[in-house]
């Protein structure tokens, strides 16, 4: 459904000048929020976890993922240039009142300062060349003051080998042994099949393609030299394809999973990457698809607010479901899926027909570096999920932890940990003590992965160890915890979230519940008889599509020493398979399969 305000709404987004269209409508509204001297954005007084000052950076950096493809594409830039040359000259003078400040260790201004190393080495006509040498000068000097502080020990490593791009093509002495440093680290957090871990944790989700890949396809491309790391880079993109094209539906929604989901459609920007470097990973009518089915998915989503400018959130605006880091700018990093717009018309990328995917019903696949099984048919993508790291951001249990993500019914967050009868707990086990303390999964003290499902062992409290199988029963998701517990406890489980609307009907009996419209269902049943079966409204503003959103959920308790829960799940976006398979449950495979268990194969194996 189109949405008024979102100005991608109406593109059809099938072509090079779709895509140029819907940057430059994307981009209109955030022109009145940039400053006089154009150094700084403004949308709102909002803070993030860094200064005011790297803040508005933020907002002035970010669309440059948009500007240099369309430039280097031969679409006219040159108002928005004068913006910049402006607004670089004054953030990097720290006489002027819109100084970007002084670049510290591990600060946001490294983040910002990428893309404009992407900028200088690709538009040094439109940016660098105009300016006057005082100017040239200070950028220079902020530039590599930047490179020389330490970044974080993540995909950051990156940043630093964008900033050296940039100031390589102005003339900067290069730092060729710290360089050299930073290429062996990010090497050193590679995994197997083209994976990446996000610095020393097992931790892998949008940051693998959004920021490993691409900007390790926009360092083959454009660095001079070292010709056998590029390759590597290349290779390591190649292998990686095939895994993140499962994690898109055919209708271009993506697997929402992990943190930073408010960056949205730079979920595409991998696929952009593939294009801009000339490396054909999948057919490029496959890898077009994926990016414009992707794009027009979002073009439908009522993502930003009246006057056009992307809010945080995820499908509509929703700031609880941001991380500290993220500040009214950050969303623009969406910019990112623009680079095709480098490419000429007549590409391979942009002559290709737009193809599907092949079709892959049923088909279930285990990925074993992020710890998911994928299975994909015309119900989307839903991944069971077991050992990912929850580091210490905001909503991390819901981010990583969870059961099962999906691209149709993506995930909650909680806003009240405090009151367990209100909270969603969609693909979760809730677990609440005499004193009314919910604990979840949060991270898993072990994980495995089999062909067909995944075995995880966690502590939610000191004295409570919970071993949790789920695998995949035909179209059931299936989930089995053997909890072992020195005290008793009350449970909660969650089936997939839906929508809140009047047109929703309930199917109710004594141990299942699930909840169908036309275009959906989704149930869960507990198949022990122990727990009772309710619908929950979850709080508004916590799942990531639907202010409002309905839960089916398991209710019970458990005493002390060795309880076993069982229960299946079922999804699809059609009522009437639904309806069909529901009575199922009585007669379904109860037996966890045989390569699932403590002595199966480690989930993510950190080197």
């Amino acid at each position: 459904m189109a949405d008024a305000f979102n100005p991608l709404s109406g593109n059809p987004l099938r072509d090079r000048e779709d895509l140029a269209r819907a940057l430059f409508a994307l981009l209109e509204p955030l022109r009145a929020c940039f400053s006089a001297s154009g150094a700084r954005v403004v949308i709102d007084r909002a803070g993030a976890a860094f200064d005011r000052a790297a803040i508005e950076l933020e907002g002035f950096s970010r669309p440059l993922w948009g500007l240099v493809p369309a430039t280097l594409g031969g679409f006219d830039t040159q108002d928005w240039w004068a913006i910049y040359r402006a607004g670089l000259s004054a953030g990097t003078d720290p006489l002027h009142p819109d100084y970007w400040g002084t670049v510290g260790p591990v600060d946001q201004r490294q983040v910002e300062a990428a893309a404009i190393g992407f900028a200088l080495r690709c538009c040094r006509k439109e940016l660098w060349e105009p300016l006057d040498a005082a100017s040239r000068a200070r950028v220079g000097a902020w530039l590599m003051a930047a490179r020389d502080q330490p970044f974080s020990n993540n995909n950051w490593k990156f940043f630093r080998l964008m900033i050296d791009l940039g100031l390589e093509e102005i003339g900067f002495a290069p730092d060729a042994a710290g360089h050299e440093n930073y290429l062996a680290e990010i090497d050193a957090f590679a995994m197997p099949g083209g994976w990446y871990r996000d610095g020393p944790t097992r931790q892998m989700d949008h940051y693998v393609p959004f920021a490993f890949h691409y900007y390790g396809l926009l360092y083959a491309a454009l660095a001079r030299g070292r010709c056998g790391q590029r390759q590597v880079l290349r290779e390591r993109a190649r292998q990686f394809a095939p895994d993140f094209a499962r994690w898109f539906d055919p209708d271009g929604a993506c697997l929402p999973i992990g943190r930073s989901l408010t960056y949205r459609f730079a979920m595409a920007g991998f696929w952009g990457a593939l294009a801009f470097a000339g490396e054909e990973a999948l057919p490029w009518g496959h890898v077009k698809g994926l990016f414009l089915r992707h794009l027009r998915w979002w073009s439908e989503q009522p993502m930003t607010r009246r006057d056009g400018l992307l809010t945080v959130g995820y499908a509509y605006p929703n700031p609880l479901m941001a991380e500290a880091y993220n500040s009214a700018n950050s969303p623009y990093w969406a910019c990112k899926a623009f680079l095709p717009l480098a490419l000429p018309g007549d590409h391979p990328f942009w002559a290709a027909q737009e193809r599907d995917l092949p079709a892959q019903r049923d088909r279930i696949v285990a990925l074993d570096q992020p710890g998911l099984v994928l299975r994909s048919d015309e119900d989307g993508v839903v991944a069971l999920s077991s050992g990912q790291s929850n580091t210490a951001i905001r909503h991390g249990c819901e981010k990583y932890a969870k059961f099962a993500y999906s691209t149709r019914h993506a995930f909650s967050i909680e806003s009240d940990l405090r009151a367990p009868d209100t909270c969603s707990l969609d693909s979760m086990l809730g677990l609440i003590d005499e004193d009314g303390n919910l604990r979840v999964r949060d991270r898993c003290e072990q994980a495995r992965i089999g062909k067909n499902g995944l075995w995880s062992r966690w502590q939610p409290f000191h004295d409570v160890t919970v071993e949790t199988w789920l695998w995949w029963e035909g179209p059931w998701q299936m989930r089995r915890h053997w909890v072992r517990s020195a005290r008793p406890l009350r449970t909660i489980e969650g089936g997939m979230a839906v929508a809140d609307r009047p047109d929703t009907a309930v199917v109710e009996e004594a141990s299942g519940l699930a909840v169908w419209r036309r275009d959906l269902w989704s149930g869960i049943v507990d198949l022990g008889g122990q727990r009772s079966a309710r619908l929950l409204a979850g709080e508004p503003n916590t799942h990531l599509l639907h202010p409002r959103a309905l839960v089916p959920q398991l209710k019970g308790r458990i005493g002390v020493g060795t309880t076993i829960l069982s229960c299946g799940i079922l999804v699809t976006v059609n009522p009437g398979k639904g309806l069909s398979l529901w009575p199922g449950h009585a007669f379904l495979n109860r037996d966890v399969p045989t390569d699932l268990g403590p002595d199966g194969r480690l989930v993510g194996v950190l080197t």
